[in-house]
């Protein structure tokens, strides 16, 4: 393989890791971002480019071997998915002739692309993929415009819910004395972000990776149970069952991260360390 110069794009909660994990890892690395250098904590080691994605063009990437897109849409809308996602993958479609040095191009897409919602086993080979969602059948467009436009050179990370020492939304609803009655039987699956951004940074730079990742985690677990749990670790009542709500819901992933690949293999690993750092 050639020497690598990857190229990062997007430097907010997930990209801004990636990219300085692989500067420290002594790698020719670029963050790219719509602000100023100073408004990212970014390693010395790494270059960084203030660029709006839309406005790059072949002869800006040429020398780059490896590109990740990492974005989130400026709005939670289908419109707001359309400009960001979509429009990004199109655009870099578009330029796949001219970029003869490229060797991968790396989409952080999203398991949300899967539809399925009666407590279904999801794997990588999973098809046909129905989105549910109109924001989901948008970022699977985007993962469709990369794999025709870049072929077996583009390869797609699905991350499942990410969660972290800073992502504290379940242990703030644990700490609440009074709560809501939680559904039976509502699957849900996770990834630590930390664990998350080692992932993309193997997945850029190893020999030859899969098409496709799933980002989750070996334990899907059902709300209820990951709500009792949590409560009794922070000393608080835990939810009832909602009566209401006795269908099986949600989905389960099916990991094809190596397990060697992941400091938290499971939910339980992840929360003790989110606890211990809560202290």
């Amino acid at each position: 393989m050639s020497k690598q110069n990857l190229l990062i794009i997007g430097q907010g909660d997930i990209g801004l890791p990636v990219t300085n994990k692989l500067a420290q890892d002594g790698l020719n690395v670029t963050g790219l971002a719509r602000g100023k250098r100073y408004d990212y904590a970014l390693d010395d080691k790494a270059v960084f480019k203030q660029a709006d994605a839309l406005t790059l063009t072949a002869q800006i990437l040429q020398g780059f071997t490896h590109i990740t897109i990492i974005v989130t849409p400026d709005e939670y809308s289908t419109s707001g998915y359309h400009n960001s996602y979509l429009a990004i993958c199109q655009h870099l479609a578009n330029l796949a002739e001219n970029l003869t040095n490229l060797e991968r191009i790396v989409f952080i897409s999203s398991t949300g692309v899967y539809g399925q919602d009666s407590g279904e086993w999801i794997d990588e080979h999973t098809a046909p993929i129905t989105p549910a969602r109109e924001a989901s059948k948008v970022i699977l467009q985007a993962e469709q415009a990369l794999q025709q436009g870049f072929g077996d050179k583009a390869v797609v990370i699905r991350p499942s819910g990410i969660y972290g020492r800073e992502r504290l939304m379940r242990l703030r609803k644990a700490r609440e004395p009074r709560k809501e009655p939680v559904a039976a039987s509502h699957w849900s699956n996770r990834i630590m972000d930390r664990d998350l951004v080692n992932i993309i940074a193997n997945v850029l730079t190893m020999e030859s990776p899969e098409p496709i990742y799933l980002a989750t985690d070996y334990a899907p677990v059902t709300t209820l149970e990951l709500g009792v749990w949590l409560s009794e670790q922070v000393g608080e009542t835990p939810p009832a069952m909602d009566n209401e709500k006795t269908a099986v819901t949600g989905k389960r992933l099916h990991s094809n991260i190596p397990l060697a690949w992941l400091d938290y293999p499971d939910w339980q690993a992840g929360y003790r360390d989110i606890l211990r750092h809560q202290a």
